[in-house]
């Protein structure tokens, strides 16, 4: 099944009726006011039809949600933040089980843990644990839903220091495919939990997570910018420079375009430029000597707005330049190793961006998340050095075919440079990829993955995703 596959004939009116005496929402139907609105997601380019988006408010909602799904054979699409790319948070022709009331974080500062309701955004569980002087490793965009990036991993800007999502993930309560509400951890349903950990939505929607913390309060951080001109110099000594720099030390690196308009300098507007966005988490005292090599590189970064600064407010830094709406196209693939054959490959598409809004990020998971071992979670690529994403995103839907062939050829031209695989949260659909490329994402960690799937949810009724079919 794929998000665009509905599975059943349409549901009895009576039925809606009852299950809409159940809810504490009404599910929103076609036709009803709030339907278009409802149904949209973060990427504007999947426009697709739910035949019902149910918002849950709470864990009984998701137990009468799931239950309903199943027993009417309904397509089942789970949303939390909404950000996928291929748009696994909709479905044409079933069910949206939309998490986004479902908002709220309980910090625990004695035991240095944060429980977070399965529809809460990273700007929340930033604003929560900043407050007492803590965090949990996140992406890059704080509008960005919790659930969605943690279960396939969570790449971010703690990840040298403190890893993945994934690896502070030590506690979810879940409801599975037969209705039961589970919680999962090391002492209770370690399986899951294992499953969890990089898996995807494939086992259950999880309706809280517990997270470890880590102290984090004023950082050093934020982009520097190059003139275009300097890319492979920047490129290369950043490829040398980053693998050598302690846990405390993350930037990852980029071609952007630069917005036309304050606060960026008038001279590079709407120009293309080479970029690293950083954050220092170390000691606060020593930053200014840590940056000041940096600051030399390839003649010295052109914008350089990197400085003292709540760790929030990095996270949420370019929220408004990608607000939701946009049009995104992703391809993205892993690498060992940045090779001179690769960085060449790179200048010939990386400079070159079809719009002013798409990018290429290479991200370091290096470090704190490359050290686990490759089976001690689902994620598969702990021999990794960079993940790279090539995303092309514009507003107008005209300029789609223009940045989908570039982020193809790009891709392309880079993928026999990878490791094989990719990171799931940063991958269309198989209908885009391929068959085989989810199970390339999860290599050996496969079969077991197939085995718990199998185990929790054995007819796949949460087949919305980057699917692992049940297998023995």
């Amino acid at each position: 099944m794929t998000a665009t596959s509905p599975r059943s004939a349409a549901v009895p009116q009576a039925d809606i009726d009852q299950l809409n005496m159940i809810l504490s929402v009404p599910a929103v139907m076609p036709g009803d006011p709030e339907y278009d609105e409802a149904r949209k997601v973060f990427n504007a380019m999947i426009d697709r039809k739910p035949a019902m988006i149910v918002h849950c408010a709470d864990v009984a909602d998701v137990i009468a949600s799931v239950n309903f799904a199943r027993e009417h054979g309904m397509l089942l699409a789970v949303r939390g933040g909404g950000h996928n790319g291929p748009g696994f948070g909709t479905c044409d022709g079933g069910m949206v089980l939309d998490l986004s009331y479902m908002k709220g974080v309980r910090v625990d500062p004695e035991h240095r843990t944060a429980r977070v309701a399965g529809g809460s955004t990273w700007h929340e569980v930033d604003h929560a644990t900043h407050a007492f002087g803590m965090a949990t490793p996140t992406g890059i965009i704080s509008t960005t839903g919790v659930g969605g990036l943690t279960l396939g991993g969570g790449v971010g800007y703690l990840s040298r220091r403190a890893g993945l999502a994934i690896d502070n993930l030590i506690e979810a309560d879940v409801v599975l495919a037969d209705g039961r509400f589970v919680t999962a951890s090391e002492k209770e349903n370690a399986d899951l939990l294992w499953a969890l950990r990089g898996g995807g939505g494939n086992f259950g929607v999880v309706t809280s997570f517990v997270f470890r913390l880590h102290p984090v309060g004023m950082v050093y951080a934020g982009p520097m910018a190059w003139p275009i001109e300097k890319a492979e110099e920047l490129l290369r000594w950043y490829r040398d420079f980053m693998p050598k720099q302690p846990d405390e030390l993350n930037g990852w690196f980029g071609f952007v375009g630069i917005p036309a308009g304050p606060p960026f300098p008038e001279e590079w507007q709407g120009k293309n430029m080479a970029a690293i966005v950083w954050h220092y988490s170390g000691p606060i005292e020593k930053a200014e000597e840590v940056f000041a090599p940096i600051r030399k590189v390839a003649g010295g970064p052109a914008i350089d707005w990197v400085g003292q600064m709540p760790h929030p407010m990095l996270n949420g830094m370019f929220d408004a330049i990608y607000p939701k709406g946009d049009q995104w196209y992703w391809k993205a693939d892993f690498f060992t190793e940045l090779s001179d054959e690769a960085i060449a490959e790179h200048m010939k598409y990386g400079p070159n961006l079809p719009t002013g809004k798409s990018t290429m990020h290479l991200y370091p998971v290096d470090g704190a998340a490359g050290r686990p071992a490759k089976d001690a979670t689902a994620w598969n690529f702990r021999h990794a050095k960079w993940a790279m994403v090539i995303a092309g995103v514009s507003p107008d839907p005209a300029d789609n075919p223009k940045m989908i062939a570039w982020a193809r050829d790009y891709w392309n031209a880079l993928h026999p440079h990878s490791a094989g695989g990719a990171y799931v949260n940063m991958i269309m659909d198989a209908t885009e990829e391929g068959p085989n490329r989810v199970r390339e994402a999860y290599g050996p960690n496969y079969d077991r993955l197939a085995k718990i799937k199998a185990k929790y949810d054995p007819n796949n009724l949460f087949s919305v995703n980057q699917n692992i079919q049940p297998g023995t």
